[in-house]
């Protein structure tokens, strides 16, 4: 039987750790038990599944994945964090199948066990960029679920045409379909953020281009939305030189158009035109 964080076991880890939560490492510790159990059905997990969850914490994500059956594998940076969840895990989950990597998530180049599932509650300040590092070093993740600042979720989740679509939209969906899951109340963090949360879900797809393609692809949607007002004509001036208008038309793309009106397929076609 596992049991679960509330307020004071979280304040009291804490206590114990001499933890002060960081901005600069994005802290803000869950403390609701209906909140993580709400994330693991959210995210599909069943029992026998592997998943990889990135900043960990205190634990009270990783007792719920765990309390689903699955096996975690979690990775943390903070080295005080990753030596005590092992212990907390043994006392509130005795037996469960729990694996810690101590190491920045932005640059783990290797996992144990292949995961096939990213459950995370990722630092505001470092969201999309691990993201992103996961879907492209680990391929045998196939779907996940992460709770990000609401705005920074919308902007994963959307869609060309829309305000918030942004290169991290494009990007995103190079890998796979993200949609939003619903909001989440800032209360259930301590300390609380002065930002709303957001579930975003995902299911990988094929990718569809080469990696190379990828890097390409890429090159332009930072060039496209770095200057997401002008005409592409001329944001992607600094990639593509004086081919720009060239590569545009070969594509099947007007010139005139900008960034924020592409699919990462249209993004793609200018990239191999």
């Amino acid at each position: 039987m596992t049991r679960l964080l509330g307020p004071a076991e979280v304040r009291d880890l804490a206590d114990l750790l001499g933890i002060q939560p960081t901005k600069k490492l994005g802290q803000n510790f869950v403390i609701d038990a209906n909140t993580v159990r709400r994330i693991v059905k959210a995210a599909g997990v069943t029992e026998g599944e592997a998943v990889v969850e990135v900043g960990p914490g205190l634990g009270s994500l990783t007792l719920a994945l765990l309390e689903a059956g699955a096996s975690v594998t979690a990775v943390e940076i903070d080295a005080r964090l990753a030596a005590q969840l092992p212990t907390t895990v043994a006392e509130l989950s005795p037996g469960a199948a729990l694996t810690v990597i101590t190491e920045d998530a932005l640059r783990i180049a290797e996992l144990p066990g292949d995961p096939t599932v990213f459950v995370a509650n990722l630092p505001y300040n470092v969201s999309v960029p691990v993201l992103l590092h996961f879907l492209e070093r680990f391929p045998s993740i196939q779907r996940g679920l992460v709770m990000v600042q609401a705005e920074v979720g919308e902007r994963v989740a959307a869609g060309p045409g829309s305000k918030v679509y942004g290169a991290p939209s494009v990007k995103s969906a190079w890998y796979g379909t993200f949609s939003t899951a619903g909001k989440v109340s800032r209360q259930v963090f301590w300390p609380v953020p002065n930002v709303d949360s957001i579930l975003v879900r995902f299911e990988r797809h094929e990718q569809p281009g080469t990696e190379d393609e990828r890097l390409a692809t890429f090159a332009l949607v930072d060039a496209a939305f770095q200057q997401r007002r002008k005409m592409l004509r001329q944001a992607l001036v600094p990639v593509l030189g004086d081919s720009a208008v060239a590569r545009l038309e070969g594509a099947g793309i007007a010139p005139t158009a900008r960034g924020e009106e592409l699919t990462v397929d249209q993004f793609l076609a200018i990239a191999r035109s």
